[in-house]
């Protein structure tokens, strides 16, 4: 019976089936099947309704979509502009970072492509960039910052192992910590083959100036507070992450609204409402989820499922590069926060079991979803970017593929090397 669920999933999913319901109706059939009452689905749905965590992810959504709809984008690439402009490749270098920072807030990469690639595309080819060069780099940047806190996912995905409660005890605060040094690490690792792949083109710098830098730091005085207090009430321990939410939500409608007044008071509405409904979306799939992932638990399935993989694969390592390949496919073809709810219950406990620290397989599977938006041949961000700068799919998957390799060789250093996810929680 439980082999036919899965087709049944696919089906249903081809189908046009909202995927929120097929998990359900997989719960609903799985816990008929036991003689379990469905009431059980009524106590998953209200259990998720009970956790703490569950208001920040509205609240950073909201901040999130304020942001998009502001010129804060405009002032980041001013400021990370007049900071490393003067250094080779430095606009280059300027994209991954914007990018990067701006993804974080957001949680979307699509939308860091659609409100940073109108400012960045046109300023590199002017600098003299090559075209296939600018936007490969501008539709791998905008998948960057997964890793960085107040990402949504690294919220989802916390949330998620907190409620499963295997694999040990950890502070929230962990996967937020876990996330920083990987990510400062693909950063790096795309900033150093920009340098490389630009070696023979003379790419002109533009002088440091201090008057533009002392004009980029008033327009962004109001902005400098945001990114300390986030990390200064995440890592102190000081704020709850739903108290921190509150107060980054309320700090960027008061500086958006009445002091930069890039939002009018009209808008809100709609701003919330849209992105109210983005996030309604997601926590009708996270309760559904933890309903399957509760049939799933008493069914004994993910254990079936460690035994079978054990009985093909003996080694970590094989288990490691095996899942890396999976869950590329995964990003390839699923959006981030549907891979979170289906995939983690199933993954999380085999990995345990291969010996895999929870917070350590977190950071692997959020930098797989990374890379997973430029796989071809359905990865989101190509389609989006190619939207973006007009051009066919195709001519994206080529001018992305040199960033795609970069990155794939950073996501095998954060697998086999685990110190760089848990070395600060260390």
């Amino acid at each position: 019976m439980y082999a036919l669920l899965i087709p049944l999933l696919i089906l249903c999913l081809l189908m046009g089936m909202p995927i929120f319901a097929v998990i359900l109706a997989a719960a609903m059939t799985g816990f008929l099947y036991q003689d379990i009452d469905l009431t059980a689905v009524a106590i998953e749905l209200y259990r998720l309704e009970d956790m703490p965590l569950l208001v920040s992810l509205p609240l950073f959504t909201f901040a999130g979509y304020i942001l998009s709809e502001s010129n804060a984008s405009q002032r980041l690439l001013n400021l990370v502009k007049a900071v490393f402009g003067w250094i080779p490749d430095g606009l280059a270098i300027i994209v991954i970072i914007a990018c990067a920072i701006f993804t974080a807030f957001t949680g979307a990469s699509g939308v860091t492509i659609l409100a940073l690639g109108a400012l960045l595309y046109p300023a590199m080819i002017k600098a003299g960039y090559r075209d296939r060069f600018s936007m490969g780099l501008i539709t791998t940047s905008g998948s960057l910052g997964l890793l960085l806190p107040p990402s949504v996912p690294l919220i989802i995905y916390g949330i998620i192992m907190q409620q499963m409660n295997i694999g040990g005890e950890y502070e929230f605060q962990d996967i937020f910590l876990a996330g920083l040094i990987p990510a400062l690490l693909m950063i790096v690792m795309l900033a150093a083959y920009v340098l490389w792949d630009n070696r023979h083109i003379n790419i002109p710098r533009t002088a440091f100036s201090l008057r533009d830098f002392k004009q980029a730091c008033r327009s962004s005085a109001w902005d400098f507070p945001l990114p300390v207090i986030i990390f200064a009430g995440i890592f102190s321990g000081v704020l709850a992450v739903s108290e921190l939410a509150a107060i980054t939500a309320l700090y960027i409608l008061i500086v958006e609204v009445l002091v930069h007044r890039d939002i009018k008071l009209k808008q809100l509405p709609t701003i919330a409402a849209e992105s109210m409904t983005m996030i309604g979306g997601i926590l009708l799939i996270l309760a559904a989820a933890m309903a399957f992932t509760n049939f799933l638990i008493d069914a004994e399935i993910p254990n079936s499922l460690f035994l079978w993989i054990k009985q093909h694969i003996d080694s970590k390592l094989t288990f490691l590069l095996l899942l890396n390949i999976f869950l590329l496919l995964v990003g390839a073809v699923l959006d981030i926060f549907s891979a979170l709810v289906i995939i983690v219950p199933l993954i999380l406990p085999v990995a345990i079991s291969y010996g895999i620290n929870p917070i350590h397989l977190g950071v692997i599977f959020l930098a797989n979803m990374q890379i997973g938006y430029i796989t071809p041949p359905v990865g989101m961000n190509l389609f989006i970017a190619s939207h973006r700068f007009n051009r066919p799919v195709l001519e994206l998957y080529h001018a992305s593929l040199p960033f795609l390799l970069v990155s794939l060789l950073a996501v095998l250093l954060i697998t086999y090397w685990p110190g760089l996810s848990l070395l600060l929680i260390n």
